[in-house]
């Protein structure tokens, strides 16, 4: 293309697109994410996208998905491409969707745990992977304008068909994925957060013999993450007690990950499921290398006991992408984040949670033990703290190690805690956030380090 050529979708818009994220585009709808980004960015997806093959797309509950689901169609049929539309389900139902029939690739619309007003739209690959680099940098410069280079051309205008019976296949999936495992006589919670997990969440654990009650199960875009879910787990902490259930499961907003409490109430997050499913693994001989993925987040704690398993743990930079990226390089079986974004080789690398919960669960049924029983035999965490300071102004954000009060800081802290603890300051890729993490053998430390570091951090970065 050519910068002469005309637009059918109107003018681009330049400089206004911030580019892709770390997990696609998100945002305040009707600032960040609008419907004329999502029907530029359908187009632009049309046209770098392999040539051949249809486009997938579903949505989570939120009330702007259809509207945001709808301009990414005009765009993708204007650039003459057939779109699959699965409605309502799990983000990972679309790569498997892509996967499984060949399809050129796919769009999830959902901005997963952020709040209601915010949604966003991720971008598969025809291998169902995140896009690769070079085809996002492609959308990036047709969505501002640039000239790019394109090998194929499509018909004028392309059709949208509704295919629901492509979530029935990611529900047979998940109950592949158990290897027959049940779940009779097991009573677990369900926290579906409002969101995609609602789709199917209840009915593959009911599938499987499990007793199941479900919080938050339908699907309510004016409530999705709001007080529930894999970022408020008290509401399902409080259910598997007063239930007297074995284990409680919450989702995200778009279920790609997941978290989980036991009959104590006690969080069992993606570090102790890398541990116990890696474990599995491990004990069985199918771990390639003894190798498990986990990103500078994972718990020290973790680390020390996998290790003392004879196994190896990989650390990457936070991102679902970068663990894929080394998993394939080295060619691990298993990987993922502390926040319960976990990829299984064998199962389609795609972070799942309701794939991780189910395999969990029937890990842990299987042997005759409950979740508490494998906490309590588990390694020991280090104590760590996460404190979220809000920066809005992007380049302080991005380049905080150009502030020198907070750089001597940091530098300070280490050199306090003398070996005994870390320190990870980064900004957040989706949110206007800069995380600061101190993880310590000391409580004190880290609540003392990680409330220091943050004061400084809002004062130096936030100053007029």
């Amino acid at each position: 293309m050519t910068s002469g050529v005309p637009h059918p979708i109107g003018e681009p818009l330049g400089e206004a697109f911030g580019g892709f994220g770390t997990d696609g585009v998100r945002g305040l709808v009707g600032a960040q994410v609008t419907p004329a980004l999502a029907l530029q960015l359908g187009y632009w997806c049309g046209q770098v996208l392999k040539a051949d093959g249809p486009v997938v797309i579903g949505m989570d509950s939120r009330r702007s998905g259809p509207m945001l689901t709808a301009a990414l169609t005009a765009g993708l049929t204007a650039a003459g491409r057939q779109v699959w539309n699965l409605g309502l389900c799990p983000t990972p139902a679309v790569p498997l969707s892509v996967r499984r029939t060949g399809a050129a690739g796919g769009l999830m619309v959902s901005a997963s745990h952020n709040p209601p007003h915010d949604n966003g739209i991720k971008v598969f690959g025809a291998s169902g992977a995140k896009l690769p680099k070079v085809q996002q940098q492609a959308i990036e410069a047709g969505l501002r304008g640039d000239p790019i280079a394109r090998d194929h051309g499509f018909e004028p205008f392309g059709t949208m068909h509704e295919r629901p019976g492509l979530l029935l296949d990611y529900q047979n999936s998940l109950w592949q994925s158990v290897a027959g495992r049940r779940l009779e006589g097991c009573k677990i919670v369900l926290d579906l957060c409002w969101g995609s997990a609602t789709a199917c969440g209840e009915a593959v654990f009911r599938e499987l013999g499990a007793e199941v009650l479900v919080l938050h199960g339908t699907p309510d875009g004016s409530r999705i993450n709001v007080g529930c879910g894999s970022t408020h787990l008290e509401p399902l902490s409080q259910a598997v007690q007063a239930s007297g259930a074995a284990m409680g499961f919450a989702f995200d907003g778009d279920a790609d990950r997941m978290l989980a409490v036991d009959s104590r109430g006690r969080v069992f997050d993606g570090d102790q499921i890398l541990y116990l499913w890696g474990s599995a693994l491990l004990e069985a001989g199918e771990l390639s290398d003894q190798r498990l993925v986990a990103t500078v987040m994972s718990n020290l704690g973790f680390e020390r006991a996998w290790q003392a398993k004879g196994g190896v743990l990989e650390r990457t930079a936070v991102g679902d992408q970068y663990v894929h990226q080394a998993m394939e390089e080295l060619g691990a079986g298993l990987g993922g984040e502390q926040s319960g974004h976990i990829l299984s080789a064998r199962h389609g690398m795609s972070g799942d949670g309701l794939l991780t919960a189910l395999q969990v669960a029937t890990l842990i049924h299987s042997r005759g033990i409950t979740l508490a029983d494998w906490l309590d035999g588990s390694f020991q965490p280090y104590p760590q703290l996460l404190v979220n300071v809000t920066v809005p102004d992007r380049e302080r954000r991005t380049q905080w190690q150009a502030c020198e009060p907070l750089r001597q800081a940091v530098e300070q802290a280490e050199a306090a805690m003398a070996g005994h603890g870390r320190v990870l300051v980064r900004a957040s890729g989706t949110e206007p956030l800069l995380r600061v993490m101190v993880e310590a053998a000391s409580q004190a430390d880290v609540d003392h380090w990680a409330h220091t570091l943050a004061a400084v951090a809002d004062a130096q970065l936030n100053a007029a």
